[in-house]
């Protein structure tokens, strides 16, 4: 018993110090943009994406840049809602009142921090090269990596936690980090956000999914509410 509970113990303080970790990058990336060190940087990967002879157009055929366009509307706002939604009601169908009110409040606040760092942070959109996507808010973070990482994260917790099988746990995280990935890298792509705003966008999208999971394994350990 007293071996399970050192376990457990160990396992949370992992969490608590991942969440830290996660708040840390974050933090640490506005601090590094608020004094213009990322510039030259976020500056370089931004153009290496594009036509040295004609900086409007990204590399890549028509075909790959409409692709992009597909990745990162898995990140928007309406994609997200709706497989956040899904995601709840298949949950309660199948009795899981707890995961579905750990993802309904993870995507909830990861939301409502992402757009209140933006009105602060208040970074202008990249000017370097025209838009592939078209955007209505501000640059820091980036929002689409923020829900994602937020969002396939934490439901790729949510679905291992229920899954005995390893290879299937694993399957589901590579799934969700590579889509996570996918949809950061389309961002910069597409000429709408900097490196540095899908950094930071990944490090708080990541610090949810930890804290959700950390809540996961909290709420795991209580006895089901009687009737």
């Amino acid at each position: 018993m007293q071996n399970l509970l050192r376990r457990i113990e160990s396992r949370a303080l992992v969490l608590v110090i991942g969440v830290a970790g996660a708040l840390w990058a974050f933090f640490n990336i506005a601090s590094e943009v608020g004094e213009g060190d990322t510039t030259a940087l976020d500056r370089l990967i931004l153009l290496a994406l594009r036509n040295p002879a004609n900086p409007s157009d990204p590399i890549g055929s028509r075909a790959f840049e409409e692709a992009m366009r597909d990745v990162t509307a898995l990140g928007g706002f309406t994609v997200v809602t709706l497989v956040t939604v899904v995601a709840v009601a298949a949950f309660l169908i199948h009795g899981r009142k707890r995961h579905a009110l750990v993802l309904a409040g993870t995507v909830l606040l990861a939301e409502i921090s992402s757009d209140m760092a933006k009105t602060f942070y208040a970074r202008a959109r990249p000017d370097l090269v025209p838009h592939g996507s078209y955007v209505y808010s501000a640059s820091f973070p980036s929002g689409h990596s923020t829900l994602s990482a937020a969002t396939y994260l934490t439901l790729a917790v949510l679905i291992a936690s229920l899954e005995p099988n390893r290879g299937t746990k694993a399957m589901v995280f590579a799934l969700a980090g590579l889509l996570v990935l996918a949809i950061g890298a389309s961002r910069v792509y597409l000429g709408v956000h900097w490196p540095s705003d899908v950094l930071a966008g990944w490090s708080l999208g990541a610090a949810f999914a930890l804290a959700a999971w950390s809540v996961l394994r909290r709420i795991a350990r209580r006895p089901p509410a009687g009737p």
